[in-house]
């Protein structure tokens, strides 16, 4: 019985890299830097025996929801602002871009890193993108003379397509869209209807493909990252399961989910039992990103015989929590240990995969 097994996307980057992005080295002088950093994580996951890879993101250097837009004339540093959650500095956050014109055009697209990654990939590249209902934050409250918001969403829609269509061209395995702003939603809006608006928006982008497609592109959210706080005040809390019903209405072909770090795994794997669709294949969380512990093998097969109690063994995936190291100078994780857990997470997960086979 094969059981895939596929990481979520970030890895620290190399201190090198992260000194000299400080430092304001031209990003023509930085080329070097990041393909050494993109050969050397592809190859520290090949040494994990990894069936399915990343380029790590090493070279998103900016905000990650925002990579689209990095350096775009029609935007400024003053929107959004996003303070993390994730066991941070007190006080850290990052900002996101705002936009004052239109029309909403990617200045990249994630393809870029698809086919860099695969000048030294041997195994299949699965691609992170960030959600357009991410990049909608954007838009200002105000609104934008001459650019409505309808206007907006329908170009972000577009673009959005675009990216996903040239990673599948560019040889990516699996796109996987990260929903980030789940979580946040829930805290800006607790009704409900915000996050709501989230869904339908990924939807309609999900709607220009078809099903085969969609099999092909993932959904990942994290319960960690970002609050809605924006005086300095301690966020609310939010009950990552709460997400979980909405998150299952988003037409994606596969689902990553949180659990390793989950106080209570069993509630997250019975909703996923009772809310994902037969169609979509649960990928759920088997290493904690934000506890330095590295896991054992026999942790991580624990936790997949788990879900193979809740979730039929041919629906079932194994991943990360979440990216090791979200934002580009995050260093609260080594490079060592997150490959440490991506092994044993390797391991762990063959290991269910016999055991289950010996039961089936």
């Amino acid at each position: 019985m094969n059981i895939p097994t596929e990481p979520i996307g970030s890895i620290p980057r190399p201190p090198e890299l992260i000194a000299a992005v400080r430092a304001g080295v031209p990003d023509g002088e930085l080329a070097p830097l990041v393909d050494d950093a993109v050969r050397s994580t592809v190859a520290a996951f090949e040494r994990c025996g990894a069936p399915v890879i990343s380029d790590g993101e090493q070279g998103k250097f900016e905000n990650f929801w925002s990579y689209p837009v990095h350096g775009a004339a029609c935007t400024v540093s003053d929107g959004l602002r996003i303070p993390l959650d994730n066991g941070g500095a007190e006080g850290a956050h990052h900002r996101m871009p705002r936009l004052t014109r239109g029309p909403f055009r990617y200045q990249r697209y994630a393809d870029e890193f698809v086919r860099a990654a695969r000048l030294h990939a041997t195994v299949p590249l699965k691609q992170a993108i960030i959600s357009p209902s991410a990049l909608s934050l954007l838009y200002p409250p105000e609104g934008i003379d001459g650019y409505s918001r309808e206007q907006f969403l329908d170009d972000l829609v577009r673009e959005h397509e675009t990216e996903i269509r040239r990673c599948l061209e560019a040889g990516a395995d699996k796109v996987q869209v990260d929903f980030a702003e789940g979580p946040l939603a829930m805290r800006l809006d607790p009704s409900g209807a915000l996050l709501a608006s989230f869904v339908h928006l990924n939807n309609l982008a999900l709607g220009r493909f078809s099903a085969a497609e969609r099999a092909l592109i993932g959904l990942h959210v994290s319960p960690l990252g970002v609050s809605a706080a924006t005086d300095g005040a301690a966020p609310a809390q939010v009950d990552y399961a709460d997400l979980l019903p909405s998150l299952f209405e988003i037409r994606a072909g596969s689902f990553y989910i949180a659990m390793a770090g989950q106080p209570d795994p069993e509630r997250v794997l019975r909703i996923a039992r009772d809310y994902a669709r037969p169609d979509q294949r649960i990928f759920v969380g088997v290493t904690d990103p934000s506890n330095p512990q590295v896991e054992t093998a026999r942790q991580v097969c624990d936790r997949v015989l788990l879900a193979a109690s809740y979730l039929a063994p041919q629906r079932l995936g194994s991943t990360d929590d979440a990216g090791f190291a979200p934002f580009f100078d995050d260093d609260r994780v080594s490079r060592a240990t997150a490959f440490a857990k991506v092994g044993a997470r390797v391991e762990g997960t063959r290991m269910a995969a016999r055991l289950l086979e010996g039961v089936a």
